[in-house]
């Protein structure tokens, strides 16, 4: 594959290098302008501002690239924006489809591990070698920006009108349990139940799977560690680390008013670190605030409705329904890989022959 300077195949000048602090956040989203920091979250979005008399925003369809923080973070930005410090702009000085943008970006991420916090990408990112073309399958497949993708369920705007919302302790709404699972080297890529862990990644998927499940589907999964308050949906039976902690609900649940609920779980985070966890009293403790009835209960109803009326809320039930559920099934413990405590509990309760156990 014939290589090239990045900077033959795009127009690359810095952005705004605005002060967020500087700047007013606009309430009314669909009238803001985006402002992209260095973020590698969110699509480097951190805010949505009011828009600047004397400044023009960039257009719709340039292409984000952080040059510090989150180092060579890439992103398409699908509408006007502005940017903070050491962000990169880049134009493509040919037509270019969503789909070969978003190859480009993955090109200028993978060049990640020659920078860090101590060295940025400044002078270095218009040298880049990246591929002069892309791949010729690249271009036939379905565009992954469709507008039918887009699509809201439904197409209503709800104001979240926080002001009248209520509080309510995490212990009130969930069953708060401690993840149960397999050790780590008892995963095998081929097993059928996903293993969830305190990983930020994939729906907190790890990339090995376990060969039975220790928790039903549709709950939320909170890390306690690593990365703490990290919440994810969890549509079908998985085992998991200790790490994770499973919110079980206590009230009827469906995927819209899960991401609800993880949105809201995950603005708990900054509170904790890996010098703080997050553990089982505290979360049972934590108080969140929540749309509620004139009864002063959850409003469940509208927290499903204020997200199907986002944008890809459309694919979110077929999306779920395409992961396939898995048969629960009882753990196959080796009493060989137990300690002395866990072994001793095992036999108290009938379940392993103690004497036999200690011979192997």
């Amino acid at each position: 594959m014939e290589l090239t300077a990045l900077s033959n195949i795009f127009d690359i000048s810095y952005g705004n290098s605005l002060e967020l602090n500087a700047l007013e956040l606009c309430e009314n989203k669909s009238r803001g302008i985006n402002f992209v920091s260095r973020t590698a979250k969110n699509n480097g979005v951190s805010a949505v501002v009011e828009p600047l008399r004397t400044i023009t925003p960039f257009e719709a369809g340039l292409i984000t690239v952080s040059l510090g923080g989150s180092v060579l973070e890439s992103f398409v930005q699908p509408n006007p924006f502005y940017t903070g410090y050491h962000v990169m702009v880049l134009k493509p000085n040919r037509d270019m489809l969503d789909e070969e943008k978003l190859f480009y970006c993955a090109c200028i991420e993978s060049n990640k591990y020659r920078y860090n916090y101590g060295r940025q990408a400044n002078r270095t990112l218009k040298g880049l070698r990246v591929p002069v073309s892309v791949p010729s399958w690249l271009t036939n497949i379905e565009s992954v920006l469709d507008q039918k993708i887009k699509e809201p369920y439904n197409k209503a705007e709800i104001n979240l009108e926080v002001n009248n919302w209520n509080w309510f302790s995490c212990e009130q709404l969930f069953n708060i349990e401690r993840g149960k699972g397999p050790r780590l080297n008892e995963l095998t890529k081929d097993g059928n139940t996903p293993f969830v862990t305190s990983t930020d990644q994939n729906n907190g998927w790890n990339d090995g799977a376990s060969d039975y499940s220790m928790h039903r589907g549709n709950v939320i999964s909170v890390a306690r560690n690593g990365s703490v308050g990290e919440a994810f949906y969890q549509p079908v039976d998985f085992a998991s680390t200790e790490d994770v902690h499973i919110f079980n609900p206590r009230f009827n649940l469906n995927v819209y008013i899960a991401l609800f609920f993880v949105a809201i779980l995950k603005m708990e985070k900054y509170r904790y670190n890996y010098g703080r966890k997050w553990g089982m009293k505290r979360m049972n403790d934590t108080a969140i605030k929540l749309p509620a009835t004139v009864n002063g209960q959850p409003d469940f109803m509208f927290m499903e409705k204020y997200i199907k009326s986002l944008p890809y809320s459309s694919t979110l039930l077929k999306d779920a329904q395409k992961v396939k559920p898995v048969k629960y099934m009882s753990p196959k413990i080796k009493e060989k890989d137990l300690s002395d405590d866990e072994l001793i509990k095992k036999y108290e309760s009938g379940e392993i022959n103690l004497k036999s156990s200690i011979k192997r």
